[in-house]
């Protein structure tokens, strides 16, 4: 049962391999020598595990390390201007403190500003996230998806 599995996924990696490099499905296809239902069903499966990993990207990883950023501007910024105000720091070090501040905040506008592009894909998640549940939820009921496409490989 694991050697059928672990061809599924072969099968699944070349063909997203495959399609990733331009082929067409009858092209893929015919290259791994399997019907052209197989590779759709292959290609939605993929799509599916992609969009819940973008999901879950979106969900759990981005709004911390947006934070993390933010923080570590903050950071930077306070260490550049400890080292500008410092009266015992000579003037090149006070020039390269400030020039290096004009970055961080640079950096952090650019953060702040493009938030709304966080925010739109903040919001096709939820407007989407029934869809995005339903797929996922799919994906753990994949036995049914997996038992067929092992037939394929039969």
């Amino acid at each position: 049962m694991s050697t059928e599995v672990e061809r599924l996924q072969w099968r699944r990696n070349k063909v997203l391999q495959l399609s990733s490099e331009g082929r067409s499905q009858p092209q893929i296809a015919s290259i791994l020598q399997v019907s052209l239902g197989t590779v759709n069903r292959d290609l939605q499966h993929l799509r599916r595990l992609a969009k819940a990993d973008i999901s879950r990207y979106i969900n759990e990883t981005l709004p911390l390390e947006y934070e993390a950023c933010l923080i570590g501007l903050n950071a930077i910024l306070a260490k550049t201007w400890d080292i500008a105000n410092n009266p015992h720091s000579n003037e090149k070090d006070k020039l390269q403190a400030i020039s290096v501040s004009m970055q961080a905040y640079s950096m952090k506008i650019d953060l702040l500003t493009n938030v709304t592009v966080v925010e739109r894909a903040v919001q096709f998640v939820d407007r989407n996230g029934g869809l995005i549940r339903e797929n996922s939820k799919s994906t753990t009921d994949n036995k049914d998806d997996t038992s067929e496409s092992i037939q394929d490989i039969r």
